[in-house]
């Protein structure tokens, strides 16, 4: 259960929209910790701390260790909310990592070799990713950072799917426990293909009948 990511926070008394709007302007993010058993604990983390770590990607996807008062816990970011156009975080939730039982994380799929592949030197075709981060679920010690799929042999017409990738050992993604219909595509490759309006044909036909 390696972290590559350390916070540092101390406890707050007064919570409400107030107190939390203060500490904002003082420069911290009011946060709450929870679970392992333990009570929730209303925190706050400097802001400038949130920023550094977050221009990460591991950041929202890894156990960090967070220090509360001197003590320190495993964690992960379970929530946050941002403001809607400026660079600041308004809430973040951390939740209280048991090296014993099994979490849920969304992480992130580098796509690798796309450029390299048939689809990707054919002209006409268009590659999606139409998922570019994935739940998986395993012991907080086998957390990926990030799953790699691998795009060499990447043809017209192919579709990866969940159960496509390629998993470290002990991870799971719990969506396909569900049934075939939960093993959506995570890459599409697509001929570009240009339709034509039948409507803008006829009035561009009627057009040049008027014309003569």
């Amino acid at each position: 259960m390696a972290t590559n990511h350390q916070l540092t926070a101390t406890s707050r008394k007064i919570e409400g929209k107030g107190a939390s709007r203060r500490l904002r302007i003082a420069g911290y993010v009011p946060a709450i910790v929870y679970g392992a058993g333990e009570a929730p604990q209303a925190i706050q983390v400097l802001h400038n701390d949130i920023l550094l770590g977050s221009r990460f990607e591991s950041f929202y996807s890894s156990v960090l260790e967070l220090t509360v008062d001197g003590k320190k816990q495993k964690v992960l970011i379970k929530d946050w909310q941002k403001h809607p156009f400026k660079q600041l975080m308004l809430h973040m939730d951390f939740q209280r990592v048991n090296e014993n039982e099994a979490v849920r994380v969304a992480v992130p799929v580098h796509f690798l070799n796309q450029e390299k592949s048939p689809a990707g030197k054919t002209a006409g075709l268009v590659i999606s990713h139409n998922l570019t981060e994935v739940t998986v679920s395993c012991l907080p010690k086998d957390l990926p950072e990030f799953i790699e799929l691998d795009l060499a042999n990447l043809k017209a017409g192919d579709i990866v799917h969940l159960s496509d990738l390629k998993l470290p050992k002990g991870v799971e993604v719990p969506e396909l426990g569900l049934g075939k219909e939960h093993d959506v595509a995570v890459v599409t490759v697509a001929s570009i293909q240009e339709e034509v309006d039948p409507t803008a044909e006829g009035a561009e036909g009627a057009a040049s009948d008027e014309g003569k």
